[in-house]
């Protein structure tokens, strides 16, 4: 994940670190790779967020505290002027709220509304995303791209994905006294970062 420390902005001497934005540049190792809360930021950065909120994420309040740390995540994306993507798997397709402009105090309105129900079209917003990143690219090669996929894991089929071409966090939020470990695979198998929503973030 080396790559997903390039662009990275001018380092705070002291304050409270931003951890969507430190783990959508990968896994820190030193104090150094810790990001900061800023003001500033590259105007050329885009995070793509792909939420399940498939019927399975209402357990144990998985999809309402995943909703807490995404409110952090675009109050983050807000103030840093990163604009953002956002792709909801749930149902029987996929479906888009943004694709790419900057980020809006307007999506916690969608984030308040947002239910869970159905089933997971997990591949398919995947494969979405590998698309719509891909064209992307080619408008503006010089933008950074993140991506940061929420999910419990629990879905039907066989998944077999390939990496995202950009840096990636996955965010397990499967709860309960029996858990599939699923999404474990599915961040081994797109490369991802991972990290469960319960574990203590330093700082």
């Amino acid at each position: 994940m080396g790559q997903g420390r390039q662009g990275r902005g001018k380092a705070a001497a002291s304050g409270t670190v931003n951890w969507p934005a430190t783990l959508l540049n990968g896994r820190p190792r030193q104090r150094k790779d810790l990001r900061l809360e800023e003001r500033h930021r590259s105007p050329h950065e885009l995070w793509l967020v792909v939420v399940d909120a498939s019927a399975s994420t209402r357990r144990h309040r998985a999809l309402s505290d995943g909703k807490g740390l995404l409110a952090q995540l675009f109050d983050n994306a807000y103030r840093q002027r990163a604009r953002l993507a956002l792709l909801k798997a749930s149902g029987v397709a996929p479906t888009w709220q943004v694709q790419g402009p900057k980020a809006s105090t307007g999506l916690r309105n969608w984030l308040d509304d947002l239910g869970a129900g159905g089933g997971t079209p997990l591949l398919a917003a995947l494969n979405e995303a590998r698309h719509w990143l891909a064209a992307r690219r080619k408008r503006f090669p010089t933008e950074q791209q993140r991506v940061l996929v929420m999910t419990d894991g629990r879905v039907r089929e066989e998944l077999s994905l390939s990496p995202l071409d950009c840096p990636c966090l996955l965010i397990d939020i499967e709860r309960g006294p029996i858990r599939l470990g699923r999404a474990r695979q599915l961040a081994g198998q797109l490369q991802a970062e991972y990290r469960h929503i319960d574990e203590e973030l330093p700082g």
